[in-house]
């Protein structure tokens, strides 16, 4: 199943991942869309994404590309290490909420 697909339940991996430091923001919508924001930065960047396995491709809105894998329940995005939001690994900031 890819998160492209509604007619069943979303994707395990849909959700909210942060970096530990809370400054980037990354969530993954059932929709197959992702938003992404960085320290105050909202939608800083969006796009869609695939899943395939435990494996996600990005296409930004501009055309900009990447890749992110799913290992032990944490998302290696490029250059990034992402956690589930609440994840214990995560500090909070001071940075404004969601929504």
């Amino acid at each position: 199943m890819t998160s492209n697909d509604t007619s069943h339940a979303p994707h395990p991996y849909v959700g909210m991942w942060v970096t530990a430091d809370g400054s980037i923001r990354q969530e993954l919508l059932p929709d197959g869309r992702y938003d992404e924001a960085r320290g105050r930065r909202q939608s800083a960047y969006t796009g869609r994404y695939t899943v395939t396995g435990d494996h996600i491709d990005y296409v930004d809105d501009t055309g900009f590309t990447a890749t992110g894998d799913i290992r032990d329940g944490v998302l290696f995005h490029e250059h990034l290490v992402l956690y589930r939001e609440g994840d214990e690994r995560v500090r909070r900031r001071d940075i404004p909420p969601r929504g």
